[in-house]
Formats: structure tokens, C-alpha cells, sequence
């Protein structure tokens, strides 16, 4: 299977109840399919400056962000296939470019042991990583996610993740699975990812059920939370 490295989209976020994400499947299961990772453990590493420069950009709210992470779609060994991914956002459309390797080589790549391809993607990610010269690991996120595509339309996918876990140590994808939880345990973080109009019939759903749009970044309400736990220092631009 061609695993896809590029992407387009407009990300919509919705923070949902568990009943009504199970009303929500009802109808998914109609009109959508579950993904190739269908249903799976996301690891996540977020690399940023030591003053934590990124995520401080991007909750200013910018016309341009961007960030820099580390995924697996399990909990990784030195051969895990994972996925280094610059991601940009320019206005409300998302661009994201991920190159896949190895854990070993991934982290290799940051310790200056391992070069990227010579091609596109990794020219970008290149000329990222030596814009931030103190680039490293500051947060690790992990979160179990439900994926869908739509049955006539593959680039329209739904996503729900629970139980986001966040920390600040122990920062690698082969560690195990432990952190603080971010969510209350009732809640769900649906996205929607769209390149064009959204499905009437999930239009009408979230009609119904009120269900409003939300402004919400894993790792930028982590970093909220290591401000008020008072275990970062906040830093002027």
C-alpha cells in the first residue's frame, strides 16, 4: 500500500460527549469506512526550541504556523516504521508533509547520525530543523484514535481520539504508555478533515445535537497546562 506523504486540508475540531460519538457512529457506519490504522495507539513526539518558540507562535494565532513531530501508530522498538511530519497552516488550510523511517534513523536524524532523502519533503524539513538550531523533544502525546474515510470521497476523514496523555520526560516513542490525562474522561476530540464542503448529513447531525466548531491544539493546551502547573517559564516573542 502507497502510504500518502502529502496533504491539503481544512481540519475542523469538535470537542463531542461519548454519547454522542456513539450516536455520531450510527451514521458513520453508513457513509464512511474505518482507515488502514482503523482503530490504533498514536505516539507523538513535539520537537520546539529550548524557550519553547513554536507553540508560543502558534497561539498567537498567526496567519502562518508551523510545527515539527514525531509519529508512530504503536508503541515503537529502533525498526518501527514511523513518520516525521512538518506541518504548516496558512490561514485555515493545513499543509502537512511527513517523510517515513525508522525510530533509529529518526533519531539519528536529530543527533546529526542520519540524513533525509534528497527530495522535496526533505529539503523542507531540512531547512526547518536548521532554522531551529536547539530543536528537541519538549512534549510526548499519545491518544486512542477511531479513523474513518468516506465511502464516495477518500480525503473526507473523521477522527476521535481519548484519553490524551501528555509528560514532559521520558520523551521516546519506545517508552511506555503513561501521562497526565488532558480531557475530562467524558470528552472526545472529533476532526474533521475536509477539501472541500462538508457531508450534509454530518452538517445536520451537528446541527441537531448543537455541536460548535472549537479552536483546539493537543499540544498547545499542553503547554497551557505546564505553564499553570508552573513547570515552564513563559518568555517574551
Amino acid at each position: 500500500m502507497k502510504i500518502k506523504s502529502v496533504f491539503t486540508r481544512y481540519e475542523l475540531k469538535y470537542l463531542v460527549t461519548k454519547e454522542q460519538k456513539k450516536e455520531l457512529l450510527k451514521l458513520i457506519d453508513l457513509y464512511m469506512t474505518p482507515d488502514e490504522f482503523g482503530q490504533s495507539s498514536i505516539y507523538n513526539l513535539y520537537y520546539d526550541t529550548a524557550t519553547f518558540l513554536l507553540i508560543r507562535r502558534s497561539l498567537d494565532k498567526p496567519v502562518y504556523k508551523e510545527k515539527l513531530r514525531l509519529r508512530s501508530y504503536l508503541r515503537a522498538d529502533s525498526d518501527t516504521q514511523v513518520f516525521l511530519e512538518l506541518k504548516k497552516k496558512h490561514k485555515d488550510i493545513v499543509y502537512k508533509r511527513r517523510i517515513s523511517l525508522s525510530e533509529e534513523n529518526a533519531t539519528g536524524y536529530f543527533e546529526n547520525a542520519f540524513h533525509l532523502p534528497d527530495t522535496q519533503i526533505g529539503r523542507e524539513i531540512d531547512y526547518f530543523k536548521n532554522i531551529y538550531e536547539d530543536l528537541a523533544p519538549r512534549v510526548w502525546i499519545t491518544y486512542d484514535r477511531q479513523a474513518f474515510f468516506g465511502k464516495q470521497d477518500g480525503d473526507f476523514r473523521i477522527t476521535f481520539d481519548e484519553n490524551i496523555l501528555w509528560r514532559e520526560e521520558d520523551l521516546s516513542l519506545c517508552s511506555e504508555k503513561y501521562g497526565n490525562l488532558l480531557l475530562d474522561e467524558d470528552l472526545v476530540l472529533m476532526e474533521v478533515k475536509v477539501t472541500g464542503g462538508m457531508a450534509l448529513w454530518l452538517t445536520h447531525f451537528l446541527t441537531e445535537n448543537q455541536i460548535y466548531k472549537t479552536s483546539f491544539s493537543k499540544y498547545g493546551n499542553v503547554y497551557k497546562e505546564m505553564i499553570n502547573r508552573k513547570k515552564v517559564m513563559t518568555y517574551d516573542a
